[in-house]
């Protein structure tokens, strides 16, 4: 009876009462192990080794007994009480200090690595130096910035992963699929591309390649000095660029019908994996306005656009224009590319026009040809695509969108903008899967219009920035591009109004369509009548 919860307000009793002994035994342990990675930044720990494990070992066991000490005496069921109260998840001051602080490390990380001890020569120093030990174990070599990076990332997922199994720990859907993206993080990720450096040798030398990672996220991958590496390395090498190319035209579409884009965006993906983990907690400062959802759709369609010209820029740049030496010459390549692209064009025109809004045809239409005049252009008169050398693109593209985009904003100012603000307006990867999950996808979130009592729950906190409300009350089947199946409208749902499904194409998307009862179409009655 002592964990009964009387209070039946919506907000949970009002402002947040002060941390309690457990919280701040956490807050303590947690800042010693961030302490330790700054003090290292000047050169006063004598064992990198043995600092290092304290360090990781103390933010994780910080994180845990923070979030042990927030939800160990809370009944089953997700709470979300006081983040219009919190500073930190209300965009007050300590959400912009941590913001602030965040994306600098970001900028430190991306741009100034020296300043963080990273030598050319591999003598490290600093706060690299610290993760040497580590890094030599599991790749034998020197660590980098990646590795700095690929670390403090995986630790961050495991431990907040663990805080987030313990919030929804009543929803088996939630804990499954994060027991899933920490593994895909830990091993894929992590252990998998570092282990695989082991194998190099002067005679056989892999790429790092992280085998979750697929094109366009992975958008470097068909760079000529990888294919070369590929080639280089055998069979093993062969089956990596075999399976990256399948993972392109066959995995990810199959997939992609059958389940909609959560199989990756929120089962598999890294981003999506530190966006629902360590970004929780401010999944609901998304912004809900159809500016920016409008905003939304033209910007990473836009980036879209930039990856598939770059990608095409780069490959054409190495492939050769004799017939009689190679089977893919570059004009054979730009003609395939310019003719798949139609195709796909074709198909969703004559099959799935009706379903695409007016400025989305404009666009989508607008587009094809912006893509296909370029490659005429380039192939008409063997100028250069975009007006720019391919490496010019490629290096812009993985400055402003790789860098600045996805890992300096899309992650630093999560306390600011959410945590899928990257996912939402800049990742190609959640464009193309979002295009096929629209149109030619069996996932949908059913709603039950009958029993909707318009708490906004679900909208709130909808890190994609979609009204889910406003489809729950008409009792319209929710099928946006944009939506990763997180299925935290539903877990937060106090009526059971949305649920998760994956069914026939038929009738899927139809907005005439009103529930006004318990799983009764009176509507359609009515006019069958």
């Amino acid at each position: 009876m002592s964990n009964m919860q009387r209070d039946m307000s919506l907000t949970g009793g009002g402002p947040p009462t002060s941390l309690n002994s457990l919280q701040k035994l956490g807050t303590v342990i947690g800042l010693a192990g961030l302490a330790i990675i700054i003090l290292a930044a000047f050169n006063t720990l004598p064992s990198p080794s043995l600092w290092l494990t304290i360090s990781l070992t103390s933010l994780a066991l910080g994180i845990l007994l923070y979030a042990k000490g927030s939800y160990q005496n809370s009944t089953e069921g997700i709470k979300n009480d006081g983040v219009w109260f919190n500073s930190i998840s209300s965009k007050g001051f300590w959400a912009w200090i941590a913001g602030l602080s965040l994306t600098g490390f970001y900028i430190v990380l991306y741009f100034f690595p020296q300043l963080l001890g990273l030598r050319s020569d591999g003598g490290n120093v600093g706060v690299i130096a610290l993760f040497d030990p580590l890094s030599r174990l599991l790749s034998g070599n020197p660590a980098s910035q990646w590795f700095v990076y690929g670390t403090l990332y995986t630790v961050a997922i495991f431990a907040f992963g663990i805080k987030f199994i313990w919030k929804y720990r009543h929803n088996r859907y939630e804990k499954l699929r994060t027991i899933s993206v920490m593994f895909f993080q830990t091993a894929f990720a992590f252990l998998i591309p570092e282990f695989m450096a082991r194998l190099n040798s002067e005679t056989f030398s892999l790429p790092y390649y992280d085998l979750k990672n697929i094109w366009p996220l992975n958008y470097y991958n068909f760079e000529q000095y990888r294919i070369d590496s590929f080639i280089s390395s055998g069979t093993v090498g062969m089956i990596l660029l075999i399976f990256g190319v399948v993972s392109i035209f066959v995995i990810t579409p199959i997939l992609t019908y059958k389940y909609g884009k959560r199989w990756y965006c929120s089962w598999v993906c890294g981003c999506g994996g530190l966006a629902e983990t360590v970004g929780d907690s401010f999944r609901q400062l998304s912004d809900k306005t159809e500016r920016a959802w409008k905003v939304e759709r033209w910007v990473v369609h836009s980036v879209l656009v930039f990856v598939i010209v770059m990608t095409t820029s780069v490959i054409s740049s190495y492939l050769g224009n004799d017939p009689n030496r190679y089977w893919l010459t570059k004009d054979v390549f730009l003609l395939g590319v310019a003719l798949l692209l139609s195709i796909v064009f074709a198909v969703i025109w004559v099959f799935k026009k009706h379903e695409l809004k007016k400025d989305a045809r404009y666009g989508a239409l607008g587009y094809l040809l912006i893509i296909l005049a370029l490659i005429a252009l380039h192939y008409s008169t063997g100028n250069t695509l975009f007006v720019f050398e391919a490496e010019t693109l490629r290096s812009s593209y993985g400055f402003l969108i790789g860098a600045v985009f996805s890992g300096v904003i899309g992650t630093g100012f999560y306390p600011i903008f959410g945590s899928r603000v990257w996912c939402r307006f800049g990742c190609p990867m959640a464009a193309i899967l979002g295009l096929q999950q629209r149109l030619f996808s069996k996932f949908r979130i059913t709603t039950n219009g009958g029993q909707c009592i318009s708490c906004g729950n679900c909208s709130t906190y909808c890190e994609m920035g979609i009204d889910v409300r406003a489809y729950a009350q008409k009792g319209e089947n929710i099928v946006r591009a944009s939506c990763v199946g997180c299925g935290i409208c539903s877990a937060v749902c106090p009526r059971g109004v949305l649920k998760l499904e994956n069914g026939p194409l038929e009738g899927r998307i139809d907005s005439k369509e009103v529930l006004l009862g318990n799983d009764v179409d009176l509507l359609n009655l009515l006019n069958k009548h």
